[in-house]
């Protein structure tokens, strides 16, 4: 497989899947692949990102998957999309063309997750319609239909000096507190 650039268009060959269905209990939502995962073709790739090692350690998995075991996650009644589907890179890197909110907004309706958690301000914003500065971590009042919404701090490595395991430990409160998704 050819390394991929800093950023870009996202070749065919490292597309990963969204990771949906109906009666899921939580969604992540990122802004897009980085190069690491794209290239990778896994979720939350890079060696330096905690999302899988804070997943299991607030319980929301009972062991640590490693990116590779992301179709896993639907075994624990989570699921994985991203904002920029058809790109990778950095948020700053991101053609304006490649924020899709609309059709985030069609697949929470059509999946109708319990909650949908933003791994960033930046993808919270672009969804919301309102600054990051605007935007505090946690639950939202805003809904999307009944899906609670969670603002997250990112668990990039690029974004450590931001990072509160405080927002991902009470999402997990409330979503291990529900009965499991049938």
């Amino acid at each position: 497989m050819t390394p991929l650039d800093r950023a870009g268009l996202l070749p065919d060959a490292h597309k990963v899947p969204d990771l949906l269905r109906p009666g899921l209990k939580l969604v992540f939502c990122g802004t897009a692949l980085g190069r690491v995962s794209a290239q990778k073709r896994a979720y939350y790739a890079h060696p330096g990102n905690f999302f899988w090692r804070t997943l299991h350690k607030v319980g929301l998995t009972h062991e640590r998957l490693s990116p590779t075991e992301y179709p896993r996650l639907l075994d624990h009644g989570i699921g994985l999309t991203d904002l920029c589907k058809a790109h990778y890179g950095n948020d700053v890197d991101l053609p304006a063309e490649a924020w899709n909110a609309e059709a985030l907004r069609a697949k929470i309706t059509e999946h109708a997750p319990r909650h949908l958690a933003f791994t960033s301000k930046t993808a919270a914003s672009v969804f919301l319609g309102r600054p990051t500065g605007q935007i505090a971590l946690g639950r939202q009042v805003e809904t999307a239909g009944e899906t609670t919404l969670w603002v997250l701090p990112s668990p990039s490595g690029q974004a450590r000096r931001f990072w509160d395991e405080g927002a991902w430990r009470d999402l997990a409160q409330v979503v291990t507190a529900s009965p499991e998704p049938s």
